[in-house]
């Protein structure tokens, strides 16, 4: 069974190393900040394409198809019907939610800010839309109470591969089955940039540790400005101290090893890791914005 691969990031670098041991790879289209994948290809003597494949660029570009199932893994880009089209069995992607819950982009970064205890992946068909094909199979994951969205990726690298190869066997021995989507229960979440990581000390401190461990490393990271100096924060936990309700929500009522105690509406959070912290001297009284 030949396969073409759409893949970006690490998780899609990941799959391919897995790929490949087992299955004939006939081309594969990436971004171009996915640097290893495209070092990948060219280590293996695999056809490639580096960019956005819409309007005719990918077909203009590798000319010659010949797979018989193509596959989208963490892929950045929407595709177009004529790629759809490319594949003589199928095109499925695997997407890191639970469909059709959190379609769109970083599911599982906006199940942890949104405090899911459960999110999965699903392999689906492709079709026009955004994450909308018939399903075809599903993976629960549970995530844990401080999971990181850096800790579901780990979880991911796990299941992605079993998810794929299963799926690769049903298509070998005719065994797959569909199950459409029902699109009113459907949600959809956007593109994350690292500018809307900004923490909003007015909200509840349940909303800012989940704020805060959804976008930690690897990510860009939740932020704040303290002194005019952008600091993203990578952790915090709540702590039971008291506070006075007319204190201001994002000041620094108190300081142990230089990190701070914050000021929310319902309670005090301390930050126990800054990416950024280098000299940076935290004083009480003073405000986080």
């Amino acid at each position: 069974m030949r396969l073409g691969i759409l893949a970006s990031g690490d998780l899609g670098e990941n799959m391919l190393m897995k790929i490949i041991l087992n299955y004939q790879i006939d081309f594969i289209a990436t971004d171009q900040k996915s640097t290893n994948i495209i070092l990948f290809s060219n280590k293996n003597g695999i056809r490639h394409f580096v960019g956005n494949p819409r309007n005719n660029k990918l077909i203009d570009k590798l000319k010659v198809f010949n797979c018989d199932v193509l596959i989208s893994i963490n892929y950045l880009f929407l595709i177009d019907q004529n790629i759809i089209n490319i594949p003589k069995i199928l095109a499925f992607n695997i997407h890191g939610s639970l469909l059709p819950k959190y379609r769109g982009r970083t599911p599982h970064v906006w199940a942890i800010i949104n405090n899911e205890k459960l999110t999965g992946i699903t392999a689906h068909v492709i079709d026009k839309g955004c994450d909308t094909g018939p399903i075809i199979g599903q993976v629960k994951i549970d995530i844990d109470q401080r999971d990181t969205g850096g800790d579901l990726l780990t979880k991911f690298n796990v299941e992605y591969p079993k998810l794929i190869f299963d799926t690769l066997e049903k298509i070998r021995n005719n065994t797959l089955s569909y199950t459409e989507q029902v699109h009113q229960f459907s949600s959809f979440f956007g593109k994350r940039t690292p500018s809307d990581g900004l923490i909003n000390w007015h909200w509840y401190k349940e909303r800012i540790f989940n704020w805060v461990r959804a976008q930690s490393s690897p990510y860009p990271g939740a932020f704040s400005f303290y002194e005019n100096e952008k600091i993203i924060i990578d952790e915090i936990i709540y702590e039971n101290i008291g506070f006075h309700q007319d204190d201001e929500n994002g000041l620094i009522i108190r300081v142990e090893n230089n990190m701070p105690f914050i000021k929310t509406p319902n309670g005090i959070v301390k930050i126990t890791k800054i990416r950024n912290l280098k000299s940076i001297q935290f004083l009480k009284l003073k405000k986080f914005i």
